[in-house]
């Protein structure tokens, strides 16, 4: 609402007039340029105003941790299908590399809360390079064992031993989120590209390790993926300029108990990722698309990581407004799967992944909100193990709903998931954390109050 100055700085020229706006428990003030001089400044250089994402990569240190973020992260997607192809590969055994591949991903829900909770306590170099070393050794150890044809319980060990591996998105989305403490729309368009960056990173990441394994040697997905995660995390860590400092904030309330509500969300999530992928596996492969699947699968992806840009540029959206949407999108699929023809599936996977991004960002953003302070990173990577979580049962659920009703009806699944995605953001809409207190922001930035 307009403020009326108490004084005029001269009678020709008043004082310019703050706008106020609220964000969450922020008061933000905006001091506004006058517009000649926007005007006056524009014309006399000949351009125009840096993009968002421009602003984002103009703050010292981001462009180098980013590179190093990427790095780090693309071995995410790869490390799941490379173990799978290097076991049944060397040990001709599907049902075995299943096993392992999952052993690691309980493991890794167990694990990464409690490493989460060390960086929020200790910092992030202190921590993420040693939980790093041990991760990579632990993939090495699984190569080695493969290759010697070592017995199945050193396969299970070596693989669970990778669990350490720090949750890298969450660490950069906390050192965005110290950046951008007072500036609400950077911070938005940051998360954006942090989601855009997932999607990327898990789109690329199995096309890679299916590459190394088959065109250059079995082992060659794992090894490539521990090489890029420990260049990626060290690049990363050595940007200490841009580490968020160790609170020293009481450290009282559970992340774990003022985000239950949100990580049903998230659960949800991981079901539609889950039933999702596996469905469409098997619903392609039963139309013979052989070596066309992997391209039509990444449509999805590929819809949540443009959408996710997009996004960062927009004002940000309510989370019902969002899962909404992905409840609606999430029908598309099986709408089309009905109709037989592999390009409007292909559409409607495309269109689906675009409804992703802006939930699960929205989602991160209620999660800032929501964690209590010092722990915004062992917040992050329990929405994370939720996921993980949803994933392991979505996939289950499909698998077996394909083998028994067929891949028409399992494609009902990521509906349903979407669904349930929706109840849980009703449940959780009301949560505040407490002992929130409101803050001042003062900017010069017209974009931030949204």
């Amino acid at each position: 609402m307009p403020v009326t100055p108490t004084a005029s700085r001269s009678a020709a020229a008043p004082a310019p007039v703050p706008r106020m706006t609220v964000t969450g428990a922020t008061l933000v003030l905006v001091a506004p340029a006058h517009d000649h001089d926007r005007a006056r400044t524009r014309s006399r250089t000949g351009t125009r105003a840096p993009g968002p994402y421009r602003r984002l990569f103009d703050l010292p240190g981001t462009r180098a941790f980013t590179v190093g973020n990427l790095l780090a992260r693309l071995p995410m997607g790869m490390f799941g299908i490379s173990a799978v192809m290097m076991i049944a590969g060397q040990r001709g055994s599907y049902a075995l590399a299943g096993a392992v591949a999952a052993t690691g991903l309980g493991a890794t829900a167990f694990v990464a809360p409690w490493t989460a909770r060390l960086v929020d306590r200790h910092g992030q170099a202190r921590i993420a390079l040693p939980a790093t070393l041990m991760a990579v050794l632990g993939s090495l150890a699984l190569v080695v064992c493969v290759r010697t044809g070592a017995p199945a319980w050193t396969l299970f060990a070596s693989y669970a031993a990778t669990a350490t591996t720090p949750n890298i998105g969450g660490m950069s989305r906390a050192r965005w989120t110290h950046l951008l403490r007072d500036s609400p729309a950077s911070h938005h368009t940051a998360m954006s590209f942090e989601q855009a960056a997932d999607e990327l990173c898990y789109m690329l990441g199995p096309v890679l390790a299916a590459f190394l394994c088959t065109a250059v040697f079995p082992e060659a997905g794992t090894l490539a993926g521990a090489a890029l995660l420990l260049t990626g995390m060290v690049v990363f860590l050595s940007r200490r300029s841009t580490e968020p400092p160790v609170t020293a904030a009481p450290r009282q309330g559970s992340p774990l108990r003022t985000l239950a509500p949100l990580l049903l969300l998230f659960l949800a999530m991981g079901l539609v990722f889950g039933s999702m992928e596996v469905t469409s596996i098997a619903h392609l492969a039963s139309h013979g698309l052989g070596a066309a699947t992997g391209p039509v699968l990444a449509l999805q992806a590929a819809g949540s990581c443009a959408a996710g840009l997009l996004y960062g540029t927009l004002r940000p959206r309510s989370l019902r407004a969002c899962v909404c949407a992905l409840a609606v999108m999430m029908a598309l699929p099986w709408a089309a799967a009905g109709t037989g023809s592999t390009a409007a599936l292909a559409v409607a996977l495309l269109l689906a992944g675009m409804a992703t991004a802006p939930t699960m960002v929205t989602a991160m953003a209620r999660v800032h909100e929501l964690t209590p302070e010092g722990r915004l990173n062992e917040g992050m990577t329990l929405a994370v193990t939720a996921i993980l979580a949803g994933i392991a049962a979505g996939s289950a659920t499909a698998g077996l709903t394909v083998d028994r009703l067929g891949t028409e009806t399992a494609y009902v699944l990521p509906a349903v998931a979407g669904l349930i995605a929706l109840l849980a953001s009703a449940t959780g809409r009301s949560i505040r954390r407490p002992g929130d207190r409101s803050r001042v922001v003062l900017t010069t930035d017209a974009r931030d109050p949204q």
